[in-house]
């Protein structure tokens, strides 16, 4: 099936920048059977792993880690670029296969010894998630594992990953 849902994904050479082959996941998501498809293959893998809250990476992990919680009964809490979260936040610094980022999250967002998934659309360098695991671990949250609908597997990120499960529906 994982087949089947990479031929859907769009290739956009160049973007954001020259020398970047970007995976576009919006013609998945356009499509209600696979994005239906995706959510449940990817969901069913966390049911009875009391999945207390799913983490999303802006932006389109808002789109996989919401719909991952509502399967899982779980709440939502967003990790956004630094300035737009309205309330006191922690921050964390990384690099990409272009350039340097930061990422914020809500100083209260999670309570030590949540069960936390985090989500995200695609695994490239593992440098966003390897941020997000740095906010969740400081904030006391028991990582289950991180979910990707997606991996680039020539880029490595899953060794930066290290101490915690990775899963991705698709790999290129």
């Amino acid at each position: 099936m994982p087949e089947s849902l990479k031929k859907i994904i769009r290739d956009v050479p160049d973007f954001p920048k020259k020398g970047i082959l970007f995976k576009d996941i919006t013609t998945l998501l356009k499509d209600p059977i696979a994005f239906q498809t995706t959510v449940d293959l990817m969901s069913h893998r966390y049911i009875g792993k009391h999945v207390d809250v799913v983490v999303g990476i802006e932006a389109r992990g808002f789109i996989v880690g919401a719909a991952l919680a509502y399967k899982l009964g779980a709440g939502v809490i967003l990790v956004r670029k630094p300035g737009k979260l309205p309330h006191k936040t922690h921050k964390a610094s990384y690099k990409l296969e272009y350039g340097e980022d930061s990422l914020e999250i809500h100083q209260d967002a999670i309570i030590p010894g949540q069960k936390v998934l985090i989500a995200d659309d695609v695994l490239a360098t593992g440098g966003t998630v390897s941020a997000v695991i740095h906010l969740i671990e400081k904030m006391g949250g028991e990582i289950v594992e991180c979910a990707f609908l997606s991996e680039i597997e020539a880029l490595n990120g899953r060794n930066k990953i290290k101490n915690h499960p990775v899963f991705s529906l698709i790999k290129f």
